[in-house]
């Protein structure tokens, strides 16, 4: 029976596309593996978003290095997110083996090892990597009340000290800069600032100082500050052309999954507010993968969902595809998952009643099938999954079970002395190691408080000396130490200065992160 006359060959027709595409696998039909029937994604729709899926262990993170590898071969940058630690193998070549040839053969590969180019990023400093670091002032209020599990109304409190804090032109660096303008504002001095645009209560103020706090206790303190990373640095290709991919290492931050889920939306955000609009395009300029994407969307806020699912629809035009990688797609929200047109589920698990439902819901998110799906997510064994993507005219194809490809670069991490060597020898290593702290927010308010001190000493002094002048016989009155300070020219120097820092209001994004100029 020719190909053309299999039952499968409806779904095989609906992979052949004519543009370029990355290979995944072969199609699983009734038990059988069929060369003869690739399936593929055309290299034209991954900025149309996507979503794997699938139980621990069923091969999510395998399916990550299959797709970036090829993403990188043609000239596409990639953003990988290395939550557990393995997928630093994707800058070396992959070890030969009986199970990698038996693989090839049965979905028609040709495999011959090869690794990538590759640069190793971590959070602050923390763990191996180049460091990435963020300004509290570009982070937002938004995505740090993320972070610091803050509820509406502190959250909005915090939007009202950022507010205050760019129109004061007080920077916002680290984390002491928002504990100094928190502080302050609660002061005596300070309470008055914000009298007239609602205030600042003095609890909510506590709240977010211990949650501040909090955080750094954790060992959060040194996500924030600078040099702050340059996200255009992901954009990057190699002198030989293929796409550089980044790798962000989070295995020594895997207890603070609120911090790195976040982390991740605010490099997303940071590009989305960089990148020039391209409309579609031949090949994106870059493909973002966000591993443990349920992280970041237990507990948010309806604002912080709705700037989540506005970014994701917006950053299409960008030329940025964003994969989302999490265990069902019940842990996406419906608004978000309706954007994500490229579908790789692996199985699923029906132990309990929990996940039979889990698994009837997943199998409500895919189009008409001619398989059995409930039966098929069950039964996949690792490295298979159930895919439906994008065709080139942007229709959803075939839902077709798919034996995946094996990865050419090795499937594990590379030794931790090649890893630093990686590290300490990029060019950007020097640009990002050494953090810088400027003056900012808490410089500027203790300058002030220590001002506000010695001036409060001096008029006591002065009081001091009035009363003994008074006892003195009367003499020529010269002008008061007030006015000579308000007739000097340094002071009025400084009310200039003052009311140019009151313009300073910084433009935000989505998210309530400042845009960067370049």
């Amino acid at each position: 029976m020719s190909v053309s006359e299999q039952p499968w060959a409806p779904i095989a027709a609906g992979y052949a596309f004519d543009g370029a595409a990355l290979d995944l696998g072969a199609l699983l039909w009734d038990g059988a593996c069929h060369p003869d029937a690739p399936i593929r994604i055309p290299l034209t729709v991954l900025n149309r978003h996507g979503l794997v899926a699938g139980a621990t262990g069923t091969g999510k993170t395998k399916t990550l290095q299959l797709i970036a590898e090829q993403l990188s071969a043609n000239g596409v940058p990639v953003f990988l997110a290395d939550i557990k630690g393995d997928v630093s193998g994707i800058s070396a070549p992959g070890a030969d083996g009986e199970k990698v040839r038996e693989r090839a053969a049965q979905v028609g590969q040709e495999w011959t090892p090869a690794g990538f180019p590759c640069e190793f990023y971590g959070l602050g400093g923390t763990g191996p990597g180049i460091p990435v670091r963020a300004t509290v002032t570009s982070f937002g209020p938004v995505l740090l009340s993320k972070v610091l599990q803050l509820n509406q109304t502190q959250e909005q409190s915090l939007g009202l000290i950022f507010h205050y804090a760019d129109a004061k032109g007080l920077e916002l660096y680290d984390l002491k800069d928002l504990r100094a303008v928190v502080a302050f504002l609660v002061s005596d001095p300070g309470k008055a600032e914000l009298k007239g645009i609602g205030g600042l209560s003095t609890v909510t103020a506590g709240v977010i100082l211990r949650a501040i706090t909090a955080f750094e206790q954790q060992g959060a303190g040194g996500f924030f500050g600078e040099p702050e990373f340059d996200t255009s640095e992901f954009l990057r290709t190699a002198p030989d052309g293929r796409g550089i991919v980044s790798v962000l290492e989070l295995a020594a931050v895997q207890d603070k999954p609120q911090l790195f889920s976040t982390f991740l939306m605010w490099l997303l955000a940071d590009l989305y507010g960089d990148l020039p609009e391209v409309g579609d395009v031949e090949k994106p300029k870059l493909v973002f993968f966000f591993d443990e994407a349920h992280l970041l969307f237990n507990g948010a806020s309806k604002a912080f969902l709705e700037s989540i699912t506005q970014t994701v629809r917006l950053i299409r035009s960008k030329g940025v595809g964003v994969f989302f990688v999490t265990q069902t797609p019940k842990d996406v929200p419906a608004d978000v998952l309706a954007q994500l047109g490229n579908r790789v589920q692996h199985a699923l698990r029906a132990f309990t009643p929990d996940d039979a439902k889990a698994l009837k819901a997943t199998v409500r998110t895919f189009p008409n099938s001619p398989y059995d799906l409930e039966e098929v997510l069950t039964g996949l064994g690792t490295g298979e999954a159930v895919i439906t993507v994008l065709s080139e005219k942007g229709a959803p194809t075939p839902v077709a079970a798919t034996r995946l490809r094996a990865p050419r670069s090795l499937m594990g991490p590379v030794p931790a002395a090649d890893l630093d060597a990686a590290v300490r020898s990029s060019p950007l290593y020097g640009r990002y190691a050494e953090p810088v702290d400027r003056e900012s927010a808490y410089e500027k308010l203790t300058a002030e408080q220590r001002a506000a001190e010695e001036a409060a000493l001096r008029a006591a002094e002065e009081k001091a000396a009035a009363k003994e002048t008074a006892r003195a016989p009367r003499q020529k009155e010269e002008p008061s130490l007030t006015e000579q300070v308000v007739g000097s020219g340094m002071f009025k120097s400084l009310a200039r200065s003052i009311g140019t820092q009151l313009g300073r209001e910084i433009s935000r994004s989505l998210f309530g992160t400042a845009r960067r100029k370049r």
